[in-house]
């Protein structure tokens, strides 16, 4: 049995529709899908555009709780490759729930090669440790 610590959702964290987001005080970007959402190209936008406007001057890396999401379109896992985009972020840690979301995770990863260096994790202590690398 796997057992792991839920993301804790900060008071001044901004609520979009399918995430809960913010700025940690290590330099470190957080996001935390909303359980049970389907995400949207129109979705990981409006997540995107709140990530990007943390910093103006220097890329950082982003935390990412997936644990709970229902699904994610084709666009929207596209977009979050930052293939086509420039983006602000330079290192994702995406942490996962299940043996399933780690092989979904790990297909997804294969198809869409994400622009910047991108690991999954069963635990946020060991994504943030991985991600402490990128701060600048």
């Amino acid at each position: 049995m796997v057992t792991f610590t839920i993301m804790q959702i900060p008071k001044d964290a901004i609520e979009l529709r399918g995430y809960f987001t913010w700025m940690g005080k290590d330099g470190i970007a957080r996001t935390s899908v909303k359980p049970g959402i389907d995400i949207t190209l129109e979705f990981a936008m409006e997540n995107t555009k709140v990530v990007t406007s943390f910093f103006s001057d220097k890329k950082f890396p982003i935390l990412i709780n997936s644990r709970g999401i229902k699904s994610m379109s084709y666009e929207a896992r596209r977009h979050f490759s930052a293939q086509d985009r420039d983006t602000k972020t330079n290192a994702f840690a995406i942490v996962i729930g299940s043996t399933i979301s780690r092989v979904l995770g790990n297909f997804y990863l294969g198809i869409n090669k994400p622009a910047v260096p991108t690991k999954l994790f069963d635990n946020e202590e060991e994504a943030t440790k991985w991600l402490q690398q990128f701060l600048n």
